[in-house]
């Protein structure tokens, strides 16, 4: 079951697993609650690989680790990360996670790709 709910303001429920990956700047993930009105928040199951340092101009995203262990990078200052180390990551933070993770990621609002930055 994928993401579910085209109704405003409803529930919405999702199978992070049953979505198809798809590759970002951080790996590959499987984004749910992404086209849900009214867009407040989306949740995402990340696989990290060769993560790209970028940025929001309007997301904030918490970094929750599941698996793995491996660093969080916020600013250039490297952060260690492990199953439950958690990350809150505001609008204008670069920001890229190292290493062999595995983490949950709630943005808000939504994610949205038009939203995603990198320095030259």
């Amino acid at each position: 079951m994928a993401a579910s709910s085209t109704v405003p303001n409803a529930p919405a429920t999702a199978r992070l697993d049953a979505i198809e990956p798809r590759s970002c700047s951080c790996g590959q993930t499987r984004r749910a609650f992404v086209d849900v009105e009214p867009g407040t928040a989306s949740v995402h199951l990340l696989d990290v690989d060769a993560a790209i340092s970028h940025y929001h101009r309007r997301a904030t995203e918490i970094y929750v680790v599941l698996e793995g262990e491996g660093q969080v990078e916020l600013d250039g200052v490297t952060h260690e990360a492990g199953p439950l180390s958690a990350f809150l990551i505001p609008p204008g933070t670069r920001h890229r996670a190292i290493g062999e993770l595995r983490a949950l990621v709630v943005a808000i609002p939504a994610a949205d790709d038009e939203d995603e930055y990198f320095d030259a």
